[in-house]
């Protein structure tokens, strides 16, 4: 592939930080990659935001780094551009912009705001939209935790019915310092029958206070050798599912 677009099912569910760790992953690969974040909300102009993540964890340098809008208020894009006041994203001149980087990049990975399905504009356009313009295969990462099964059957019932091709589904934020709770450790085997395959991918809870090497190694083992890792699906189900 050489676009890959990132969603979650929601809020703070570590899409950054699968943001980060693919990108990682391609940078080790060489070739060059790109990390686009169309709008950032909830962030001042001057703040770091979370490609600002994404290097530090990735080690990319500014060049692959690419931001189009921000906004301050911490809201869905559309939201925030309408009370600030600022103009809404185009997110036909994102994929045109997304495209223009594939011809200098190996890969384009492109971290959606929120879920699927929040709106850009005030016409309803959503990142489900941008991943069927681009025909890029889309990851989704969920939260291992109670709830998460109706969040993501909804996501990928959506991506479904808009054509939004499947890249798989990673589990942002695995515990590693206490024991998997019973919700959690069922939920292993429920994710994989609502996406009709094995996880993609579990990256381990404070991935992100990682320093680069480290967060290298935890990217290396926590996705699925299809995102360049050696994320072992079935040893994982073994150990952990209920």
């Amino acid at each position: 592939m050489s676009i890959l677009i990132i969603t979650g099912t929601g809020t703070d569910v570590g899409k950054t930080i699968v943001t980060a760790a693919v990108a990682a992953l391609a940078a080790s690969r060489g070739g060059g990659v790109a990390v686009v974040k169309p709008a950032q909300t909830g962030i001042g102009a001057d703040e770091p935001g979370d490609l600002a993540t994404v290097a530090r964890l990735a080690g990319l340098g500014g060049d692959a780094l690419h931001e189009y809008a921000r906004y301050p208020d911490p809201l869905a894009p559309a939201a925030a551009a309408r009370t600030s006041g600022l103009p809404a994203l185009s997110l036909s001149r994102v994929a045109q912009r997304v495209r223009e980087l594939t011809e200098q990049r190996a890969l384009v990975v492109v971290e959606g705001a929120g879920g699927l399905l929040v709106r850009y504009d005030e016409d309803g356009a959503t990142l489900a939209d941008l991943a069927r313009e681009l025909g890029a295969p889309t990851l989704v990462v969920a939260d291992p935790a109670l709830g998460t099964l109706n969040h993501t059957a909804l996501t990928l019932e959506s991506m479904a019915l808009r054509g939004v091709e499947l890249a798989g589904v990673v589990l942002g934020s695995w515990p590693v310092h206490e024991e998997p709770d019973l919700a959690m450790r069922c939920n292993v085997r429920d994710l994989e029958t609502l996406a009709a395959r094995p996880l993609a991918g579990a990256l381990p809870a404070g991935a992100g206070a990682l320093d680069p090497a480290e967060f290298l190694l935890a990217a290396q083992a926590g996705l699925s050798p299809a995102l360049g890792g050696g994320f072992d699906a079935r040893a994982f189900r073994e150990r952990w599912a209920r």
